[in-house]
């Protein structure tokens, strides 16, 4: 099961939607409370990663992703940088930077390149901060009513006549590697799992996710699902088998989670009468 975090399973305040649920704070910046989950989704998320692979899968860096204090962990496996890096017991694997590293440079323009490129077409008038994350992909803050409306597919252009592409999604605008993809990352993690005997060899891939740069990840999976919000949703973006909540903002995250277990129920029949399972996918 592998699932975004942000707006997919953990929420800020301003994401929340209607309604004021019972929440537990799951992250602090700074000394301040940034991200939620519901009460009930604590829970849930909880007794699905006892009883199976739960896989952790964000375009947070690491340093941003260890700031979550996501119930279920310890987590013998996490993707990050948009599977830039895979985590082990919360150490970055080498061998698999390396080989991203290596696609990146074999598929087109460095980070540099890019990045000075730009920088070049932007301003501070609806640019609010560029940052670097990992040494592999960029992303500007803005001014979501301030971007050109030009901007991204002039940009998005740009950057796929040289291995990268750039996507939206709320006041970020990321500018990615192809090279660089959750899904094949998820895969990675599940070729792994399924070596070590952690994970049945025909378990399903099971995914959740919000955003463009989710897209590829619900494509691959067995089945999959989407909040009624976000990026996609924006895009009205769909795929054969794919489920879409009927909540919206933090309700919408226990509904990924009860979707999560009962496809888990349906394999392990055990975990509907309350018993902890052996990992299976």
């Amino acid at each position: 099961m592998a699932t975004d975090l942000d707006r997919t399973m953990i929420y800020s305040r301003n994401a929340f939607g209607p309604g004021e649920p019972e929440t537990v704070c799951v992250e602090h910046f700074e000394g301040a409370p940034l991200s939620y989950m519901t009460a009930a989704a604590v829970v849930r998320l909880k007794e699905l990663a006892a009883a199976a692979a739960v896989l952790p899968t964000t375009t947070r860096t690491i340093e941003q992703f260890r700031r979550i204090e996501l119930p279920g962990a310890p987590w013998p496996y996490a993707v990050t940088s948009n599977g830039g890096n895979i985590l082990v017991d919360g150490a970055p694997d080498p061998s698999w930077r390396a080989a991203i590293d290596a696609a990146v440079r074999a598929g087109g323009a460095s980070l540099a390149e890019v990045g000075a490129a730009l920088r070049s077409r932007v301003d501070d008038s609806w640019v609010l901060k560029y940052r670097e994350a990992d040494g592999l992909f960029c992303y500007l803050v803005v001014d979501p009513a301030g971007v050109p409306d030009d901007f991204l597919a002039e940009w998005d252009q740009w950057c796929r006549e040289r291995g990268w592409s750039a996507s939206r999604q709320g006041r970020k605008i990321y500018t990615m590697p192809q090279a660089v993809c959750k899904s094949r990352a998820v895969a990675e993690v599940r070729t792994r799992l399924r070596a070590a005997g952690d994970l049945e060899p025909d378990a399903p891939t099971l995914a959740a996710g919000d955003g463009a740069l989710d897209a590829e990840m619900l494509a691959a999976a067995d089945h999959a699902i989407r909040p009624r919000h976000g990026e996609l949703e924006e895009l009205g973006w769909d795929h054969p088998g794919l489920t879409v909540t009927t909540a919206t903002g933090i309700r919408a995250g226990l509904e990924i989670l009860d979707w999560f277990t009962a496809a888990l129920a349906a394999r392990l029949p055990a975990l509907a009468r309350g018993a902890v399972a052996e990992p299976a996918g």
